[in-house]
């Protein structure tokens, strides 16, 4: 199984569990958190790149994984990738390379099995 679907199985099988519980205050901060990546004043691809820019900076593996699946969906670019890639490596610090090589290494799996 890819990097890719291991993730996306695993984030699909624990949102079910999560969303089945019927918790309200969960179930608002997930649609809160839909609700702001929504194309508005800002593209939605506009606020993915963010959205990982952010979640590079705070260290967030499985956050970095989402978002560069929504890039990827949106049509990001490999060149515009790279310099979301240099904007937090900045941000952050070096204290981020770590993630910057599994981000790296996830996002050439999702160009490749996109081009499959």
């Amino acid at each position: 199984m890819s990097l890719v679907e291991e993730f996306n199985d695993y984030r699909s099988r624990m949102n079910e569990k999560i969303m089945s519980a019927d918790n309200k205050i969960i179930k608002r901060i997930f649609n809160l958190d839909t609700n702001a990546y929504a194309e508005g004043a800002l593209p939605e691809k506009t606020k993915e790149m963010i959205g990982l820019a952010c979640s590079m900076v705070l260290r967030c593996d499985d956050c970095v994984k989402y978002h560069l699946g929504k890039c990827a969906e949106l049509g990001v670019s490999d060149a515009e990738m790279q310099e979301v890639f240099s904007i937090a490596t900045l941000i952050g610090g070096t204290i981020v390379v770590p993630h910057l090589r599994r981000a790296y290494e996830y996002w050439e799996e999702l160009l490749t099995t996109t081009k499959e």
